[in-house]
């Protein structure tokens, strides 16, 4: 049902009565600021993208580049080399990458469900595909390269082999039928090729696994199979040993089974790892299908038996296992999410060797483990990669681009003490590529609040991510929560803790987050441990209703009052001593009962962050508190201030008292605008019948509802009041702090707080602090309402103010200095006396329009000439959607206005004129995930999570993308490929050695003709001339260059070629039609015509 936006009818008015032209400039001011950004100097690219893969379905590795390739279901591919150097790339299909295959010191091929293969090339920083190709008639199912090979053997679901030169991409004519492979050994279809090998021994020979259980030793030469092996269980995979007389296979009923090559009928053993061996000598019970084995050599001692999966049924709940088989010990390794594919990682690419395996790579479905081998106890080594951003789903992002310089040292510094240890201690075994030599270096932070309610500080300096420093702030509060008390039994919510909002002064280094359950915590930076016998509790009862059924006289202006004081005598007033009545915890009517219990037994607070204040909204005459939509912290000033669909509240932290908390209605004073509608009456309830509900919202209170089933950004308001309350609720949205003209024609600067609403309006409140010192922590800080600002269309979503030369005024802050300080008093007074570095701009500036307010809402923006208050520049910014985030951001050349819109458009306004510079469709659809983590900091940067586990960055600073290439990592770097085993005299002698293959000769077009035509198409690749230059050395570089030299000469003869084709098609037609028939007819037998 679509509901009536009210809102939307409020702005109809407001249009009306603020007929403001759209842009009004004075004569004289027109030429006042000369602005320095133009267009040219944005420009919007991806840089990177950090995380773990987002749903991974297949992964290899290069043991000779040394770098791990992992494709996803969404057909995405990350590369990863030495920690600091990855790489992100996308197939354009979308389509999930079923396997890939590194040509080994070379390129990449990937195999996709939409039965594509494709090339990579490596040696460009951001890869490209080269070729493709498509099959139309078959499904992949599995592809094999041998090492040192050109031809990639391509098994289909129908159980046919087809094999493609990765050179050219081209089929070859040679092709191994299901039927000629398994002959008269069985009735049935074998079922789909499963595993395809060679022996390491012998090229010329390749074993073929199909689904059914059958196993084929083709020989390659005379294209017939010189053995056939068949068991009863469906095989998962194949294994050979490297001396190529055995191998082994895993089925589906749990077993291992080794076969001698020569040795007919039966296997040799019948292993079930973890069956229960019954006593009277019958089969073991079947277990869970082992989904891969691998099988590794070591020149002294027994080899690895490695496998995944098997498990026996009863171990119901027991968690994913990969299992290690050594000699006599196995050993099961438990992991913490299901396994999608392993890797061993051996000393040497040669099948035909020793493998010496040393390390595991275990992909799981939210993770990446390797396993240390050669270590007793099997350790993991520790990820040096940014691959922990989803340990507990992302809820709300910050991002902080050029901070002091001494924090992200002294975050890395209480973080490390955080590290877990019994890691294995080797170097990380993924140790490929190089970095990037960029130029850029300044200090970049990202911050990350998650629904468990943890926070995690991220150093994301020159287009890396590495984790600094993280805090639980669920350590704040009791998490064994008792029956009886009322408030927490209503509020049954899977993520209490969740983090809503976070609001850091990188400077004093002060934190301050607002948490689903309608908390607001702050934390001072500590590199002292301190134990806090009690955690301070502030709570405060924040209302909005209807004094008609208490009052006689009818409340005042609409008909509509906002009590926000829970004493009856407290007389509503804006400002007072400490002793707020607001602040008053009786339980004396059935509210007042927050939603978590803080913990009352002392907390001991590492090193780093630790709580300085908790503040909770309590429950109210059986009404839950509403959800925080907005906040802001001073450090200068030392006050916090937070807001939501009921009014604000101000909070001194140096005096741990509630010095406001206003309604909304009450911040206007009598000139409130909107005629508000009295509420409906309704009996006051008790706790025990309502929720309160916790779904994660925007900021902005006017936000998209949070169904993450639907991806439209319906306007429903998710709140629990009635409907009819929903509509005439105004929110508070944002705040900015600032040295300003508090009201019109003020001469003087003072404090100020601007508010902004959901509807709107921009109000400004004057502070008066106590000086600083002694003063500070005795005196009250008085606060007033000077009024209405500005209007403008739309929830206010940033403000900001810029002084007479059009440069940023920041606000002003205290530097940070530790507070744990346990020397005597008198040094601890000097600590306190530092006077907070306040940058307001000097008093002796001319006065006559001396600084500009920028505001920034959900349609348009505006710019105030202060203190006369008047809009000198208006810019409507979307008419038809609406911005989801806006920053005043500091660009080299000047500051401007960053917008992403609701409909994926990227844009910059200049200021203080608000011209467009840059309007970019980025995304054509914005799912809520991205709304509410998207943000844009200073310096040309941005960043979003485009999936639950990945945090993309992208920039719209023309500067950056200049630089990009330089920044980026190389993921190639020219090693030489190590040489082959030498096999000894008397194994050269007697024919022992590796049996070598001519390919060529067999699978080339003059032995084995031309592939069917209708079979796949080949699709050269965009990468394709730019790869070439990339290609410095390797077979197919070489001859890659050597063909395109050819087809550069081809060209001319080209010309004549044409002719001769138009007589040579219809005979090409005829050949065509011969050779499909001769296809149909040449693998039937005679008893299948």
């Amino acid at each position: 049902m679509k509901k009536f936006n009210i809102r939307k009818v409020l702005d109809g008015l407001k249009e009306v009565s603020s007929s403001t032209p759209s842009v009004q400039v004075g004569p004289q001011e027109n030429h006042l600021i000369q602005e320095t950004l133009q267009s040219e100097h944005f420009q919007l690219c991806k840089t990177v993208r950090h995380g773990f893969p987002y749903q991974p379905s297949s992964m290899a590795f290069d043991p000779v580049q040394k770098i791990l390739a992992i494709g996803t279901q969404s057909g995405a591919l990350r590369l990863f080399g030495r920690p600091g150097v990855e790489c992100y790339c996308q197939h354009e299909s979308g389509a999930a990458v079923i396997q890939l295959q590194f040509l080994i010191n070379e390129a990449l091929v990937s195999a996709l469900a939409d039965d594509s293969v494709h090339l990579w090339n490596l040696r460009q920083k951001r890869p490209a595909i080269l070729h493709s190709l498509k099959f139309n008639r078959e499904r992949i199912t599995f592809c094999h390269l041998p090492f040192q090979s050109k031809w990639l053997y391509i098994g289909t679901e129908r159980g046919n082999i087809h094999i493609v030169n990765v050179e050219s991409f081209m089929l070859s004519g040679y092709v191994i039928m299901w039927n000629k492979a398994i002959e008269l050994s069985s009735k049935a279809h074998p079922g789909p090729v499963v595993h395809i090998s060679d022996n390491p021994m012998d090229e010329g020979k390749l074993i073929i696994g199909f689904e059914s259980g059958i196993v084929v030793l083709w020989d390659l030469k005379s294209k017939k199979a010189d053995y056939r092996y068949t068991y009863d269980e469906a095989i998962h995979s194949v294994a050979w040993h490297h001396e190529g007389k055995q191998f082994i296979c895993s089925h589906s009923d749990g077993t291992l089974t080794i076969w001698n090559v020569r040795g007919q009928g039966k296997p040799i053993q019948t292993i079930t790892p973890h069956g229960k061996q019954p006593k009277d000598g019958k089969k073991p019970e079947p277990c869970k299908p082992i989904l891969k084995v691998e099988y590794k050599t070591t020149r002294n001692g027994d080899p690895f038996i490695i496998l995944s999966g098997g498990l026996s049924y009863d171990t119901v709940g027991r968690r994913p296992c990969l299992t290690v088989m050594h000699g006599k010990s196995t050993a099961v390794l438990e992991m913490d999410y299901p396994i999608v594919d392993f890797l061993t990682l051996c000393e040497t690419p040669y099948p035909n060797d020793f493998q010496e395996p040393y390390a595991v790579v275990v992909l799981l479905e939210k993770d990446l483990v390797v396993i240390d081998l050669a270590q007793n106890g099997y350790p993991i080594f520790e990820n040096p990669y940014p691959l922990t951003i989803h340990e507990s789903p992302v809820t709300c992002c910050e991002y902080f681009a050029d901070c002091p310089v001494d924090l992200i040292p002294a975050l890395y510094s209480v973080g490390s003490r955080q590290k877990r240890q019994g890691y294995s201690k080797k170097e990380w075994p993924i140790s490929g590529g190089n970095w990037g030599q960029g130029t850029q270096s300044y200090p970049e932070i990202i911050i990350t609040g998650h629904a468990d309610g943890t926070v995690k500080f991220w150093d994301a300096s020159a287009i890396m991510l590495q984790v600094l420093y993280k805090l639980k702030t669920a350590k704040v509060f009791d998490r064994n929560r008792s029956k009886e008390d009322k408030g927490s039994t209503e509020t049954s919510d899977e993520d209490p803790f969740a983090i809503q909002i976070m609001s850091w002064c990188p400077e004093s280094r002060m934190l301050c987050v607002a948490g689903v359950s309608a908390n607001v915590i702050i934390y001072r930076f500590s590199k002292l441990e301190v134990t806090t016998e009690v955690v301070q509790l502030l709570e405060v009862r924040m209302q909005y209703e209807l004094n008609d059924i208490e009052s006689p006289d009818g409340g005042g202006g609409g008909g509509e009052q906002t009590s926000a004081h829970p004493t009856p005598g407290a007389s509503p007033q804006t400002s007072g001593p400490p002793s707020h009545p607001s602040t008053s915890s009786n339980n004396s009517d059935g509210g007042n009962i927050p939603c978590l219990k803080v913990r009352s037994t002392p907390l001991k607070q590492s090193p780093g962050y630790q709580v300085d204040l908790v503040v909770q909204l309590v429950w109210v005459s059986g009404e839950p508190p509403q959800q925080i939509t907005s906040l802001a912290l001073n450090s200068s000033y030392g006050l916090v201030v937070f807001g939501n669909s009921n009014g604000l509240a101000v909070v001194d932290y140096i005096q741990k008292t509630v010095v406001l908390n206003l309604g909304t209605v009450e911040l206007y004073g009598s000139n409130d605008p909107y005629q508000r509608q009295p509420r409906s009456p309704r009996k006051t309830r008790q706790p025990s019948g309502a929720k309160m509900s916790r779904k994660l919202s925007l900021p902005t209170e006017l936000k998209p509802d949070l169904d993450h089933r639907d991806n439209s950004f319906s306007r429903s308001r998710s709140s629990s009041v009635t409907s009819i309350d929903k509509e005439a609720r105004e929110a508070i949205s944002s705040f900015h702090f600032c040295e300003t003209f508090a009201r019109k024609g003020d001469s003087t600067l003072t404090h100020c707080l601007y508010v902004g609403t959901s509807l709107g309006t921009v109000l400004a409140l004057a502070l008066t602090l106590p000086p600083a010192g002694e003063q500070r922590q005795l005196q009250p800080v008085i606060i007033s309402p000077t009024g209405m600002l500005v209007r403008l269309k739309g929830s206010i979503l940033r403000m900001a103010v810029l002084d007479s030369t059009g440069s940023q005024v920041p606000p002003a802050y205290e530097p940070w200095y530790e507070p744990n300080v346990t020397a005597d008093g008198e040094e601890r007074e000097k600590v306190r006396k530092r006077r907070p570095v306040s940058v307001s701009p000097s008093t002796s500036q001319d006065l006559n329009e001396s600084q500009y307010a920028v505001v920034c809402s959900e349609k348009q923006a505006k710019v105030i000439s202060l203190p006369s208050q008047t809009c000198i520049y208006k810019h409507s910014i979307t008419e038809t959607s609406f911005i989801l985030r806006a920053d005043v951001v500091q660009m080299s050349q000047g500051v401007c206005v960053a917008c992403f819109c609701a409909n994926g458009h990227i844009m910059t306004l200049s200021l203080p004129g608000l011209r467009p510079l840059m309007d970019v469709n980025y995304l054509p659809l914005t799912d809520m995930r991205i709304a509410r983590t998207f943000c844009f900091t200073n310096l040309g940067q941005a960043m979003y999570l485009c999936s639950p586990t990945e945090v993309q960055r992208i920039t719209y600073s023309q500067d950056t993308c200049e630089n990009l290439q330089e920044m980026l990592g190389e993921l190639f770097t020219p090693v030489e490929t190590p040489e082959a085993p030498n096999r000894g005299f008397f194994k050269g002698l007697f024919g022992g050695g590796a049996q070598s293959l001519d390919r060529e000769e067999l699978f080339g077009e003059l032995a084995a003709g031309k592939a069917s035509r209708s079979l796949a198409q080949h699709i050269p690749g965009p990468g394709g001339i730019e790869g070439m230059k990339g290609a410095a050395s390797g077979v197919v570089g070489d001859l890659a260059r050597a063909r395109i030299a050819l087809d550069e000469r081809g060209q001319k003869l080209g010309e004549l070629e044409e002719r001769t084709a138009a007589m040579m098609a219809s005979a090409d037609s005829f050949s065509k039609h011969a050779h499909e028939m001769m296809l149909k007819c040449k693998d039937k037998k005679w008893y299948q015509f």
